[in-house]
């Protein structure tokens, strides 16, 4: 409907004087619907409420945005109220709680607004434009919900599934953005500027548990709508839209505490297959037992060393010869009081006593042995970053 629509008969002037209230005509609204909509009575916590006080601020600054002749013809803008649907679906309900939330919210709206009209005085026949307007744009959210539970239903039959498992298969491919673009489009899926995957251990079935059927779809729909997910198979990963508000959902928080997720770092969508790559190489080198999330951001030096291994270890092996007639607690002191040295950029016995927790006259006897061991090695910047490189890719080795 848009710029079509009863609103473009109302003066623009109006809607200066309906955001000025809109923040606590949306704080009755919410308010409304929690007391007299039974399914929506608990506290609006999680991504259930996030949805819902949304989709109420967006669907009142819209509605002004229309009076103001600020509106427009895009489809898009439909997308949260779509959402309110599926996530009617996914909450195990009709669409009748919702159906009945918007209708409570626009005779809020119109009470509300209906004052406002009268305080700038707006006469009969510009009220009943009012109410006409109001009631046309609740219907045409409405509209977009009912969509919305369609396409979630669809999804569950497999149609929408199927694109966006055809989708999850380009992003892991590593496909050009042209052809991303397209696939998304066929998915309702939003293709960001960014993302990040997210390498996932195995699901371990409790011994004399049998999963039941359907358990890995019921974790799916327990995710957010636009994080993409493969759960089952040897390697099952997430690929994570907008991770700075992503990453912090509950759900996505439970699943890689659960199964040991690495976070990959954020990336333009074309480059999804880096970032997996990355957090799967990372995943590889945790201990058994290890604990979930590690971010792959923080751990860019480690990266850097699994991607070669035996150019590492020929390093390893010729820089620290030195060390090789030593025993091996000695050759563990020395190593350590040598890369300390290194990563405080050469620093004094405090120095490193503070970074090791040991006397300093201990560390600096271990600074002896070392200048004696590697000698002129020390002085020369190549020699420091491929010792530092050896040290570390020693340390890291699983």
């Amino acid at each position: 409907m848009g710029l079509s629509g009863p609103w473009r008969a109302l003066p623009r002037s109006l809607a200066i004087e309906l955001r000025r209230e809109q923040q606590t005509i949306a704080a009755e609204i919410i308010r409304e619907i929690r007391s007299q909509v039974p399914d929506f009575s608990r506290p609006l916590a999680g991504q259930f409420g996030a949805g819902i006080q949304h989709g109420v601020e967006t669907a009142l600054a819209e509605f002004t945005d229309l009076i103001a002749g600020a509106g427009q013809e895009n489809p898009e803008r439909m997308r949260v109220y779509r959402a309110l649907g599926r996530g009617e679906l996914a909450e195990g309900r009709s669409l009748d709680a919702l159906q009945a939330a918007y209708r409570l919210g626009a005779r809020v709206a119109w009470r509300r607004y209906a004052r406002v009209a009268r305080r700038v005085g707006l006469g009969t026949e510009q009220l009943v434009v009012l109410a006409e307007a109001i009631f046309a744009h609740i219907d045409e959210l409405a509209a977009a919900s009912v969509q919305g539970y369609a396409q979630a239903q669809a999804d569950e039959a497999g149609a929408l599934g199927r694109s966006r498992s055809q989708l999850v298969a380009l992003l892991e491919r590593g496909a050009e953005h042209t052809e991303l673009d397209a696939a998304a489009t066929l998915a309702d899926w939003p293709l960001p500027w960014e993302l990040c995957a997210v390498a996932l251990a195995p699901e371990q079935p409790q011994p004399g548990s049998p999963r039941p059927p359907g358990a890995t779809g019921s974790r799916r729909r327990c995710l957010p709508e636009l994080v993409l997910a493969e759960l089952d198979g040897p390697t099952p990963f997430m690929i994570v839209p907008e991770p700075g508000l992503y990453l912090r959902d509950g759900q996505v928080r439970a699943l890689l505490e659960q199964r040991r997720g690495v976070v990959g770092p954020v990336v333009p969508p074309e480059h999804t297959a880096d970032s997996l790559r990355w957090a799967r190489a990372l995943q590889a080198t945790l201990p058994d037992g290890a604990k979930g999330p590690v971010d792959c951001e923080s751990r860019f030096a480690e990266l850097l060393l699994l991607a070669d291994p035996a150019l590492v270890r020929l390093i390893a092996d010729r820089r620290l010869r030195a060390l090789e007639g030593l025993t091996p607690k000695q050759r563990q002191r020395l190593a350590e009081t040598l890369l300390a040295w290194l990563q405080t950029n050469r620093g004094s016995a405090p120095d490193i006593a503070a970074r090791l927790g040991i006397h300093p006259q201990t560390a600096r006897q271990r600074l002896h042995q070392v200048q004696r061991l590697f000698g002129p090695a020390l002085g020369d910047a190549d020699a420091r970053f491929e010792l530092e490189i050896a040290l570390r890719g020693r340390t890291s080795s699983p």
